[in-house]
């Protein structure tokens, strides 16, 4: 019979990743309330487009200890994030609502940022150490309960404020609460193997070593994010401003991130056969085209020109994630925490740039240049090593 640490390795956990990526979409159903957010606080608040944006920024900026909180996850292990984060976050998250100004919501959003640093440092890796060698279904796993969250997100705050008033929001925590409850309980019969620390290593030659793939794989996400960052951030306000319902432009970013539910499930296992490269190129070459089409075409065109860019946007991020610790498998959490920081703050940086861009020349010519400009990512791929072999590690030690 199999030990439970062989079984660890080798086999597929369900339950047990299917317990983590649970968390994993209830924490980012909260994340997704700031877009339906964002039009009512322009309109309270007198924003510019462009402070809108940085509000998404502020809640970005964290990742940069995504790294560091990778590192100490490799050293210590720490599951403990992942069972906070999902109260941490709904607590913040609900609250944003009834805050009265710009400052108190920019500081809501950076302690929903260090509480998502910490869950998405942390929680893949424990996913990924419970899939065994089927790293891509297991992060499609994780990827899938995220878009959900982040699908379910908006249509549930939208549908509480035009029910019970923008007052309520802060019940919406319970939730939350609760999932972190069931977490404490459930995370303490996780195989040892699953969070326990990894070998000892020296970071400096580690860094060193991962510096080419992720600096190739940054640029990859950077072209990539002006499409996910425009439509997550700012499809709300680009159909309100076009006179749709707050509540329909909630549910047509709900409509948008279900898309991308299908897309992670069904991409990710085959990028296990198939490859990571193969399953990019086409996620790369067909988003911007469903974008162009989304933006440009007439209105009965523009839902399933945004279903398509749902499946083929959201499908690349489980891809990337596999990606990464099929590369770095004896320090993923360090890995994955750089990868995951470039990102985010990649993406704030760009989430700025186009409310910027909204604010000179409108959203509808920012979602143009967005589409065009993720289609540079192609021949960056080109170079791009495409390998099932994991790197050699460096400074490992018994």
């Amino acid at each position: 019979m199999k030990n439970q640490s062989t079984r660890s390795r080798k086999d597929f956990a369900d339950a047990e990743v299917i317990a983590i990526s649970t968390a994993h979409g209830l924490h980012d159903t909260y994340q997704a309330f700031l877009p339906s957010f964002i039009p009512i606080f322009i309109q309270n608040l007198a924003l510019s487009k462009t402070q809108a944006g940085l509000l998404s920024a502020y809640s970005q900026l964290p990742s940069l200890s995504q790294p560091f909180i990778g590192l100490l996850a490799d050293r210590k292990g720490l599951r403990w994030i992942v069972i906070l984060a999902p109260a941490v976050t709904a607590v913040a998250c609900s609250l944003l609502g009834v805050m009265p100004s710009y400052l108190l919501i920019a500081l809501l959003l950076v302690i929903t940022g260090f509480s998502s640093a910490g869950m998405h440092s942390v929680g893949p890796v424990i996913a990924g150490r419970l899939s065994g060698s089927q790293l891509g279904k297991g992060m499609s796993y994780w990827m899938v309960a995220g878009e959900l969250g982040r699908a379910l997100g908006p249509l549930a705050v939208v549908t509480a404020i035009q029910f019970l008033g923008l007052r309520s929001t802060p019940w919406l925590m319970t939730a939350g609460l609760a999932v972190s409850v069931f977490l404490f309980f459930r995370l303490r019969r996780l195989p040892e193997s699953a969070h326990a620390p990894a070998p000892s290593f020296d970071w400096k030659p580690a860094l060193r070593q991962m510096s080419p793939f992720m600096l190739g794989l940054g640029a990859i996400s950077l072209t990539g994010y002006f499409v996910s960052s425009a439509v997550s951030t700012f499809l709300p306000t680009y159909l309100t401003e076009q006179g749709v319902s707050l509540w329909f432009a909630g549910a047509a970013l709900t409509i948008y991130e279900l898309a991308g539910v299908v897309g992670a499930m069904v991409v990710g296992p085959i990028s296990d056969r198939l490859g990571r490269k193969p399953v990019l190129y086409t996620g790369f070459i067909l988003t911007p085209l469903f974008m162009l089409l989304f933006t440009l075409a007439d209105s009965w065109l523009k839902i399933p020109a945004l279903l398509f860019m749902g499946f083929s946007m959201l499908s690349i991020n489980p891809v990337m994630m596999a990606w990464v610790q099929e590369k770095f498998p004896n320090y993923r959490a360090f890995a994955n925490g750089i990868y995951m920081s470039l990102n985010f703050v990649m993406r704030s940086g760009v989430v700025v740039a186009i409310g910027w861009a909204a604010d000179h020349f409108g959203l509808q010519t920012s979602y143009i240049i967005s589409a065009m400009v993720m289609l540079l990512a192609v021949p960056v791929l080109w170079f791009m090593p495409e390998t099932r072999e994991p790197s050699k590690i460096i400074g490992l030690s018994s």
